[in-house]
């Protein structure tokens, strides 16, 4: 399976299986290919409503930017079968 088809699968499926928790900004942020493994390790980050900050006067005039979230999917080189997604923790949280 190519980048495209394994990043296009990945997408897909973060948006299915979240499909109940009403995913905005749904996008493609980082792609690695695993040799040892044969998997493509696809992050794709998003934000949910409850991602949004709290409003108060002040924040309330400005555009709040929601936090996002990232998950790596690993998609077999191969099959394109879809073998794990796993929270994908940035440094700083």
């Amino acid at each position: 399976m190519d980048v495209k088809g394994a990043v296009k699968k990945a997408v897909e499926y973060v948006s299915d299986v979240f499909q109940s928790e009403n995913l905005e900004n749904v996008g493609l942020e980082e792609v690695f290919l695993n040799d040892a493994d044969n998997v493509w390790e696809i992050t794709v980050g998003f934000s949910r409503p409850w991602d949004y900050p709290k409003q108060g006067i002040v924040t309330g005039l400005q555009p709040q930017n929601p936090r996002r979230q990232y998950k790596v999917v690993s998609v077999d080189a191969d099959s394109g079968e879809i073998k794990s997604i796993k929270i994908r923790a940035l440094p700083n949280e």
